[in-house]
C-alpha cells in the first residue's frame, strides 16, 4: 500500500503515524490470513474428520471485527477509506476547501464517539466471556476504541495539513 506524500520530507509524527497504519494492517493481514485457515479447518473438519470445531463460528466473528477497524483505522491515514470526494471535488473551487475541513472534523467526531462507545462497550461487557473462546467479551470492542483513537489523531494531522494549505490526499 502507498501512503500519502506529506509534502517534503517526512517528520517523525507522520513517519510514527505510518508506522502505526502499518501496523494496523499488518496485523489485520495476519487475522486474514488466520480467518481464512480457520475456515479450512471448519470444512476439513465437518465434512472429513465428521467433527465440526464449534469455536470457529465465534472466533471468525471476533477476527472480522478485529480486521474490519484496523483496516479503517489506517485508511483514515491513507485516506483510502470509504469516502464520496469526487462529489466534493466536482464543486467549484470556493467550496472546496470547507467541504475537506468539514469531511475532516467529521471523522474527528466520528473517530471520538466511536472511541468512546467502544471504551463504554468493552467495560459493560468484560465481565462475559465469549462461548467457546472463553475470553472477555470486551475483546469484541477493544478494535472500536483503537480505531477511534487513531482515526482522531489521523485527521488532526490531516487538519493541520489542511491549516497550512495542503491536503494530504492530493498524492
Amino acid at each position: 500500500m502507498t501512503f500519502p506524500d506529506h509534502a517534503g520530507p517526512p517528520g517523525a509524527i507522520h513517519r510514527l503515524f505510518d508506522l502505526a497504519a502499518r501496523i494496523c494492517l499488518t496485523v489485520a493481514g495476519i487475522q486474514l490470513v488466520t480467518l481464512i485457515a480457520i475456515f479450512g479447518w471448519l470444512v476439513f473438519g465437518r465434512y472429513v474428520l465428521n467433527d465440526t470445531p464449534t469455536w470457529v463460528e465465534q472466533a471468525a466473528l471476533l477476527l472480522v471485527v478485529w480486521i474490519t477497524f484496523l483496516g479503517g483505522a489506517a485508511g483514515v491515514w491513507t485516506k483510502a477509506h470509504l469516502s464520496i470526494d469526487f462529489v466534493r471535488e466536482m464543486m467549484p473551487a470556493p467550496l472546496r476547501v470547507p467541504l475537506r475541513w468539514i469531511a475532516v472534523i467529521g471523522v474527528i467526531v466520528f473517530g471520538s464517539y466511536l472511541a468512546w462507545q467502544g471504551y463504554e462497550l468493552a467495560a459493560k461487557t468484560w465481565q462475559r466471556r465469549i462461548p467457546m473462546l472463553g475470553i472477555a467479551e470486551g475483546w469484541r470492542a477493544v478494535p472500536m476504541i483503537i480505531c477511534g483513537v487513531l482515526s482522531v489523531l489521523f485527521s488532526i494531522v490531516h487538519l493541520a495539513a489542511l491549516a497550512r494549505g495542503q491536503d494530504l490526499a492530493e498524492h
